[in-house]
């Protein structure tokens, strides 16, 4: 197992690093829950109702599956990876209609259930902007504006970068870092004295590729080696157990 950082390696040190991106779903918002589950319905109705065949895995969709083949990615690549993994070929209006059919059921949830912050997020955030780092939040989702309303976080972050910026601007999706590249330069800040939060595979795997300074990841789902092995520097139960280091220590 992953050996749980001690409190000199859980830290942001502002002498070296000027802003922190962070991923919204699993980071910020406990909104990762509500994609599985929506994930999970809809790839259950369509593996149950598609006719067996040769070379085709239908069986359940998984919580592995959803951190291997979707989590972090946009949904229609989320559902174009999946099936892949089962050995299924469908068009691509097949792929976009099951992706949207995946954001109806997110969104019900959504506004049934609601969602939250984590506090140890919230906590973080505080001290960052009392050290005077910059900070920004990315998502896959195009929901990414709903979802920090619901949470009550639409006026915190400096920048937002998520699913509707990147289609406009034509970005890749993670493992693709072009979405965390682009928040940091909205930030006015270099990859690598930024660091990026994330709790998705794809998107620590992102964070590495992209240069930035430290990759810290979020396991809320007891993924800890693997963060590791795709790019995380560190790796934490929660943001509580991160701490920021002023640029100057006040006097005693």
């Amino acid at each position: 197992m992953t050996p749980v950082p001690t409190a000199d390696q859980a830290v942001i040190d502002a002498t070296r690093y000027d802003a922190v991106v962070f991923d919204l779903d699993g980071v910020v918002t406990d909104t990762a829950s509500v994609h599985s589950r929506a994930w999970r319905r809809l790839f259950d109705e369509f593996l149950t109702a598609r006719p067996a065949a040769r070379d085709e895995d239908h069986s359940a969709f998984t919580d592995e599956d959803y951190l291997r083949y979707v989590d972090g990615r946009s949904r229609y690549d989320g559902v174009r990876t999946f099936l892949a993994s089962r050995g299924i070929e469908v068009d691509e209006a097949t792929v976009r209609g099951l992706g949207d059919r995946k954001d109806h059921y997110f969104l019900r949830s959504l506004e049934e259930e609601g969602t939250h912050a984590f506090p140890g997020t919230v906590a973080l955030i505080g001290q960052l902007a009392a050290s005077g780092l910059s900070y920004a939040v990315i998502s896959a989702s195009r929901n990414c504006a709903d979802v920090l309303a619901a949470a009550g976080l639409q006026d915190v972050f400096d920048v937002r970068v998520d699913g509707l910026a990147a289609r406009e601007l034509g970005l890749a999706g993670k493992p693709d870092p072009a979405v965390f590249l682009v928040a940091a330069h909205r930030l006015g800040v270099t990859p690598s004295r930024t660091v990026v939060v994330e709790d998705a595979l794809a998107g620590v795997e992102a964070g590495r590729a992209g240069g930035f300074g430290l990759v810290i990841g979020v396991d809320r789902d007891d993924h800890a080696d693997e963060l590791t092995a795709h790019g995380a520097d560190l790796v934490v139960a929660d943001l509580a157990e991160v701490s920021v280091v002023p640029e100057y220590e006040p006097a005693r």
